[in-house]
């Protein structure tokens, strides 16, 4: 059974769809590569990336043979690293398991690294043309405004339960335009503060709208304040100049990504003390902890951090070893400031790499 106010909901996409990128050619691989990165991310930042990640790796077997740093810096500015690792693996499962051709289930496609059932059911229904649902956050606002639903939007019963409404309301013809028209009526129309519900063409059906409580849908439990956390980073110098940098493990935040060595101040210790026994411990290596270079504030989804980044000296490694060893990093390299470019870091360590360049354009 499709939703009541699915066919004036089509007539409107039909008239108003955006010219996305990824609209203009609905195989599996391009609809695939798009809501991966438009996961948490603005449309209109995911768009170069799109299109450069199209221009290097034309199709899903190209992708699958690029090595994973490539993938990473290719990635980088683009957040949530875990996207570009899970990219990778799914394209490698495609290639090696299904033959280069993506599978055409919800369930397969649910096997595939970074693929949860919003992702399936929008591979499926935009690339397939298969009757499947899609539930994120433009979908739950334009429900829970409909249905004026007071629950907490937040709680896994409330998630279960309108998934079960997406299930149901999904036509059996048209999914794909379906889906992407309730989206983009959350985009442009349904939007979270002010929206135009005199533009809307399911007014109608709108209990919310017929009640004035739009504004008060959907309803979420505030969240507590975000926790900030200090992170030390050296900016590590060998005797010809050049920077120790250190990859991140490949799991985790920012994983496989580079960054300037350090690591989280601990009760009781100074931003120096800290820097020193982490280098030790992350690279068995001494260094002399000099000035503080510059200091970055940046948010991760959960907690925020200020980063204090250290001049050092380089003094050796730790016995027995002769060089910096990879204890809880993957890998690490000595690098000029030039050479940095090659490498994929955060965004927090790359406005540390723009302070550098911005030194040394002073100085030069």
């Amino acid at each position: 059974m499709s939703a009541k106010f699915a066919t004036p909901l089509l007539d409107w996409f039909a008239k108003h769809r955006a010219d996305y990128p990824w609209r203009r050619d609905s195989t599996p691989y391009h609809v695939w590569l798009s809501e991966i990165m438009l996961q948490q991310t603005q449309i209109e930042t995911v768009i170069p990336y799109y299109m450069r990640f199209l221009k290097k790796y034309p199709s899903v077997n190209d992708l699958a043979d690029a090595p994973i740093d490539d993938i990473l810096k290719m990635w980088e500015g683009l957040g949530y690293y875990s996207r570009a690792r899970n990219l990778h693996k799914a394209a490698q499962m495609v290639a090696h398991e299904y033959g280069g051709e993506f599978p055409d289930t919800v369930d397969s496609l649910l096997q595939l690294s970074g693929v949860g059932r919003y992702t399936a059911g929008a591979i499926a229904s935009i690339a397939f043309g298969l009757s499947a649902s899609v539930l994120d956050g433009n979908v739950i606002r334009v429900f829970t405004r409909l249905l004026d639903m007071d629950e907490d939007v937040a709680q896994p019963a409330t998630k279960t339960k309108l998934w079960d409404i997406a299930d149901k309301w999904v036509p059996d013809q048209h999914a794909g335009d379906y889906n992407q028209a309730l989206m983009e009526l959350g985009q442009s129309i349904c939007r979270p503060k002010n929206p135009t519900c005199e533009d809307c063409p399911i007014q109608a059906h709108c209990l919310a709208f017929a009640n004035g409580t739009q504004s008060e849908r959907p309803v979420k439990k505030k969240k507590a304040p975000t926790p900030h956390v200090d992170v030390t980073a050296g900016l590590i110098r060998h005797a010809d100049g050049r920077l120790l940098i250190a990859q991140r493990p490949m799991e985790g935040l920012l994983g496989g990504l580079w960054e300037f060595p350090g690591g989280k101040l601990e009760d009781g210790e100074t931003l120096e003390e800290c820097l020193a026994r982490e280098l030790q411990e992350e690279l068995a290596i001494h260094v002399q902890v000099n000035d503080l270079f510059v200091s970055v504030k940046h948010a991760f989804t959960h907690f925020k951090i200020t980063l204090h980044t250290f001049e050092c000296t380089y003094l050796g490694a730790m016995p027995p070893y002769t060089e910096p060893q990879a204890i809880e990093a993957l890998n690490w390299a000595w690098v000029t400031e030039a050479e940095l470019e090659k490498y994929s870091f955060g965004k927090a360590d790359r406005q540390v790499i723009k302070a550098l360049k911005a030194r040394k354009d002073m100085l030069f």
